[in-house]
């Protein structure tokens, strides 16, 4: 008898029209029987007849057999539907069992699997949506955040997934397109991912309000993998600015376009996914908080105490200190601003207002008592890539000024969550190739004509916050005394 005719107590269950309807036809049978017994007893067909009822009788036996088969394995009335429910969540697509020992989706339960983002487009009809959490049920998935994104064809779901770790991600992308789900992409995520979307929302306006530097990295955040550009109204060296683009912003597929503050333009860009009218929504409103703002950065400054004994204070600073920044710029050598600009020297001013905004990166100073800059480092959004960039005045080189700066520049980038820093030099320049080994980083090192590019990778770096405290201290390292 099968499992599903037992009680949970282990006895049999019997069901009375089963039984009626074998007795029914047993005694159909024995009519039939002896309605053709009389016939071939006192008929002159008698052979005929008895080959009829053989006939008869194999179709009631056949008829019997497939009832049997057909009824005897449905649950009884009452049944809790546990067991359809456990082959239901064994088998995959067209009933075809899942690969894998039964318990492989144990770790889903238990919230040890592996967390997946992934995003889908499915008819905006009643039922779609369920048909696509079964589909993903059935596959032990568990759903641990939805999002919907209406389009006019259709809704956009986005969910944070914990599976299996032995289901692949091609399995579940299989599962969902079986479901009805087109435009399928999919990628890990981590424990970050678990914030709920109006707390990392809220967070991340949080930080941009305290820093006009965090809107690129709020906005990659805030959207996922993408490009983001800021193209200045007045591009530096003269020429023709970007195209205007209109109070609300433009949004073109996988391409959007906001206004900045300034009259430049802040452009995102990703090439495997089209952006929601959604998503253009929440960037257009992060973007106008940034406007409504304005240039801010955070105040404080450490003091670094120099081998010598002079007090040197590094702090964030902007556009607000460009007169002092180009009072250092005429005080630097030639040499020295060749080293850091790689061309003429008349044309290094024009660069300072763009390399000061925030818009663009940040920017550390390091700065006498008197409050003479004699330092500057900037950490600038690149893209997808991430540029430092020191410039030490000559009198104030070779005392490990721009060797604390360039740690925290990177310390930044870390919390940024940059993937790598590079730094464009001369080959002759020494002090920053010095200045990047003393980083205790994988560097790569590529040579074109001269030109040195020199780049960090950050996954061994550590995850650090605010200052940064050198690794070791020698001759030539400030020291850290006190934080305001």
């Amino acid at each position: 008898m099968s499992d599903v005719t037992r009680t949970k107590h282990g006895r049999p269950v019997h069901h009375w029209r089963r039984d009626f309807v074998e007795l029914a036809a047993l005694f159909t049978a024995v009519a039939v029987a002896d309605a053709v017994a009389n016939l071939i007893g006192h008929g002159p067909d008698g052979p005929a007849l008895l080959m009829i009822s053989a006939i008869v009788l194999a179709a009631t036996a056949g008829f019997h057999v497939w009832w049997a088969r057909r009824h005897g394995h449905a649950p009884p009335a009452g049944d809790t539907g546990a067991r359809q429910a456990a082959e239901k969540r064994s088998a995959g697509p067209a009933g075809q069992p899942l690969a894998g020992p039964p318990d492989a989706g144990a770790d889903a339960v238990t919230g040890t699997g592996v967390l997946w983002r992934m995003r889908t487009t499915v008819q905006d009809e009643p039922g779609s949506l369920a048909v696509l959490c079964t589909a993903l049920a059935e596959r032990r998935v568990d759903i641990l955040s939805l999002q919907t994104h209406p389009l006019a064809d259709g809704t956009v779901d986005e969910f944070l997934l914990r599976g299996p770790g032995a289901l692949p991600a091609a399995e579940i992308t299989r599962a969902v397109a079986l479901a009805g789900g087109t435009s399928t992409w999919i990628e890990r995520a981590d424990a970050h991912d678990l914030v709920d979307a109006p707390t990392r929302v809220l967070g991340l306006a949080a930080r941009t309000a305290l820093d006009a530097a965090e809107l690129p990295l709020a906005l990659r955040q805030l959207l996922g993998r993408c490009t983001i550009r800021s193209l200045p109204g007045s591009p530096v060296g003269g020429g023709r600015g970007p195209e205007p683009v209109p109070v609300e912003g433009v949004l073109e597929d996988t391409v959007m376009r906001l206004r900045a503050p300034e009259g430049g333009v802040i452009t995102v860009e990703r090439p495997y996914l089209p952006f929601t009218p959604t998503e253009f929504a929440r960037a257009r409103a992060l973007v106008e908080l940034d406007n409504r703002l304005g240039p801010r950065i955070p105040r404080g400054h450490d003091v670094l105490t120099l081998p010598e004994g002079n007090d040197i204070a590094v702090r964030r600073v902007d556009t607000g200190d460009l007169a002092p920044a180009r009072e250092m710029h005429e005080r630097c050598s030639a040499r020295t601003l060749d080293m850091r600009y790689h061309g003429p020297a008349g044309d290094a001013d024009r660069y300072l207002n763009h390399l000061l905004s925030p818009r663009f990166g940040r920017t550390l100073a390091a700065q006498t008592a008197s409050g003479r800059i004699v330092g500057l480092g900037h950490l600038l959004w690149d893209g997808d890539e991430t540029e430092v960039a020191l410039l030490i005045e000559d009198e104030w080189q070779r005392r490990g000024i721009g060797t604390e700066l360039l740690g925290r520049l990177v310390a930044l980038a870390v919390e940024a969550g940059c993937e790598s820093v590079y730094a464009v030099t001369r080959a002759s320049n020494t002090g920053m190739v010095a200045a990047m080994r003393g980083l205790g980083l994988p560097l790569d090192y590529q040579v074109e004509e001269g030109t040195l590019v020199i780049t960090a990778r950050l996954d061994a770096a550590p995850a650090t916050t605010g200052h940064r405290t050198p690794r070791t201290a020698d001759a030539s390292t400030p020291r850290p005394r006190t934080r305001d």
